[in-house]
């Protein structure tokens, strides 16, 4: 793997992609900042090498253009504070300004362009858009693992204009080398953990991993799906009705390939989608009509955390219920727990970035478990066994 290692950065401009895209709250304050925490060490690396950095990212989904809310400059300050030196800002990501402050950053300096995706090029990978990108730096870094998935300029296109300088950084190498220890060295028992709402978003995903698991453990909004699909009444509980065919297919794979599938048996069922729902502790096949399944029940929690104890790796993508509301986390924390457990007995976990990461950082287990992801998506895709076009544009 060809990362920063490789490359004395001194007098280079290294052009490097991260992925900023994080939570801003009303007053535009960061308010989960584990992926710039991620950056730091590839950022370092080239500073203290006697090289400048450019970063380029993206934040948000902006629609029209360039949008206030999604302006990179509301990190400047921040960004600032935890890299140790007055981080300058560009006010476009391609154009003069950009041009200009890139052609005078000096040996230790840094600079951050703004939102790339105020441009519909970058989305649409567009290779005139790359090319101006490009033209900023001497040396592309992709270190941005959260949209290595997505073929956009500048993480896809624009590595095809430094054939001979671009590099993985230190995020990027990490995320590939401990999906890849999940998925090619696992110690055994190996328990992937599945939660979140539809079947449908994880489908590729769980035949994938029916091929390489000891045990698989559904729960989630997804689990309904299959409770219906053995007969059960589930009441207002999310499903996917064009799925249960589907999800008994699924049940059956895994006896013939040998997995242990386990399914929750309770729920905590409430009145309504709330944290201060009416909420009680039952059977997940007998729900009421007006009522709702929002988290696992605590049978469920006991029998998940059973298993991931006994296990020697551990991978976990989403949360066994609505764990933003503190009535309804009781189950994904039983199961954050549980893994905190194994991995300080000696196994090796794998968070698999998007809701897991954030549940795991919400309960302060985040130094806890052996890798936290950055990449939900990418992540699932690479779990999948697709190519990532962000992988595949350095790798070359």
């Amino acid at each position: 793997m060809k990362t920063i290692d490789s490359l004395d950065f001194s007098g280079k401009k290294a052009l490097i992609r991260v992925d900023f895209n994080v939570p801003l709250d009303d007053n535009f304050k960061i308010t989960d900042d584990n992926r710039i925490q991620g950056a730091l060490p590839t950022i370092k690396k080239i500073l203290n090498d006697g090289g400048s950095v450019i970063l380029m990212s993206h934040l948000g989904r902006p629609k029209e253009g360039p949008t206030d809310k999604y302006s990179l400059k509301h990190i400047v300050s921040y960004l600032s504070e935890v890299v140790g030196l007055d981080v300058k800002f560009a006010d476009d990501c391609i154009g003069q300004e950009a041009i200009d402050k890139a052609a005078d950053l000096k040996s230790g300096e840094m600079l951050l362009l703004e939102n790339l995706r105020f441009y519909k090029e970058e989305e649409k990978g567009d290779k005139d858009f790359a090319e101006k990108l490009a033209e900023l730096g001497d040396v592309y870094v992709n270190d941005a693992f959260g949209t290595a998935h997505r073929a956009h300029a500048s993480t896809a296109v624009i590595a095809q204009f430094f054939p001979d300088a671009k590099y993985f950084g230190y995020l990027m190498a990490a995320e590939i080398n401990n999906a890849e220890k999940v998925l090619n060295n696992p110690q055994r028992p190996f328990t992937a953990i599945m939660g979140g709402a539809k079947v449908s978003d994880k489908l590729e995903l769980i035949e994938a991993l029916l091929d390489k698991v000891d045990n698989l453990i559904i729960g989630g909004g997804m689990a309904y799906t299959f409770v219906k699909a053995k007969g059960g009444e589930i009441g207002k509980s999310l499903v996917e009705l064009d799925k249960l065919d589907l999800a008994n297919e699924l049940v059956k794979k895994a006896e013939q390939k040998g997995v242990n599938l386990v399914l929750p048996t309770d729920a905590q069922i409430a009145d309504r989608f709330a944290n201060d729902a009416d909420v009680y502790d039952g059977p997940n096949d007998q729900i009421p009509v007006d009522r709702q399944g929002l988290d696992i029940g605590s049978e469920s929690g006991a029998h998940f955390a059973e298993v991931i104890s006994a296990s020697n790796t551990v991978l976990w993508n989403g949360p066994m219920g609505v764990f933003e509301f503190d009535t309804f986390a009781k189950g994904t924390r039983a199961v954050a727990d549980a893994i905190v457990a194994a991995t300080e007995r000696g196994a090796f976990s794998l968070i698999g970035g998007g809701d897991s990461a954030a549940a795991v950082s919400k309960f302060g287990m985040t130094e806890h478990v052996s890798y936290v992801s950055t990449g939900g998506g990418a992540l699932l895709e690479y779990m999948e066994g697709k190519t990532l076009p962000g992988v595949k544009a350095i790798e070359g």
